[in-house]
């Protein structure tokens, strides 16, 4: 068996590649440090006053307590969603199964825009009825990130189902377990790394969402990236840098992180 290895050019290429993504990301590192009231490279006068202005500003820390419930709860109602619609399909495949599938894809074809006009009505109009679970409100929020975010964790679990025997599901029926205790016993463990994979998926969509966000909220619910757009709008606060690299430390530390546990795991495999 031939092992592929990349050349220097390969190489090359995937330094640039990266270099070209990451440089952008990393600018914003240094800008953080500035000492002065506006976005600018430091000059000499580094300095930690926004990250202490982050962590003792309520603005901030309660748009991060909003983004991180609304992003948990959508994520999770995402999952379980998404799962309960895959696995109901799988039992049942059939030809009205593809309009199903097709139906609940719609939000992905649809304009955000559009979107979060829609979603604003319903908003709305829920809080007529029930002022608590309409428009800027937590469980308004949770709701309209939910319905965006659903298609994504779909695709995910369709990929995933698929790969799953139907003759474990067969043999399951057959040795007299009901059709709960085969879903639950049998194909949900099948299913559980899709559903980790889809719940952080869905995380970080509903974490980033600012569209529609800013059309179903007005002051009472603050996400995170509301409140990065008002400093970037209004003016130009360099709170922004500061939590954009706490941002991007707390990505590069779970990459590592998972990186480090596959490596663990691949040693204990081989050894």
């Amino acid at each position: 068996m031939n092992i592929y290895r990349a050349g220097w050019l390969a190489k090359l290429l995937a330094l640039v590649t990266m270099g070209f993504l990451m440089l952008p990301l990393m600018a914003v590192i240094p800008v953080s440090f500035t000492g002065k009231r506006y976005l600018s490279m430091p000059e000499g006068d580094w300095s930690l006053r926004h990250y202490a202005s982050l962590l003792s500003s309520p603005e901030w820390l309660g748009s991060l307590l909003h983004s991180s419930v609304v992003a948990v709860c959508a994520a999770l109602l995402a999952t379980l969603l998404a799962t309960a619609f895959v696995i109901a399909i799988w039992y049942r495949s059939g030809a009205w199964t593809r309009w199903l599938i097709g139906l609940c894809m719609l939000p992905l074809i649809v304009p955000p825009v559009v979107s979060a006009m829609v979603l604003y009505f319903m908003t709305t109009r829920i809080s007529r009825i029930a002022p608590g679970l309409g428009y800027d409100s937590l469980p308004g929020v949770i709701l309209a990130h939910t319905l965006l975010i659903v298609p994504f964790g779909v695709i995910n679990m369709l990929v995933a189902i698929s790969r799953i025997d139907r003759r474990i599901e067969l043999a399951s029926r057959n040795l007299g377990a009901s059709l709960w205790q085969t879903t639950w016993m049998v194909i949900l463990p099948n299913l559980r790394l899709a559903m980790l994979t889809t719940f952080l998926l869905c995380f970080v969509l509903s974490w980033e969402e600012i569209a529609v966000t800013l059309f179903i909220t007005s002051w009472e619910v603050v996400t995170l990236p509301r409140q990065i757009w008002g400093g970037l709008r209004d003016n130009v606060d360099p709170v922004v840098a500061a939590i954009s690299t706490l941002l991007i430390g707390i990505v590069l530390l779970l990459l590592l992180t998972r990186m480090a546990i596959e490596s663990w795991r691949e040693a204990r495999r081989i050894g």
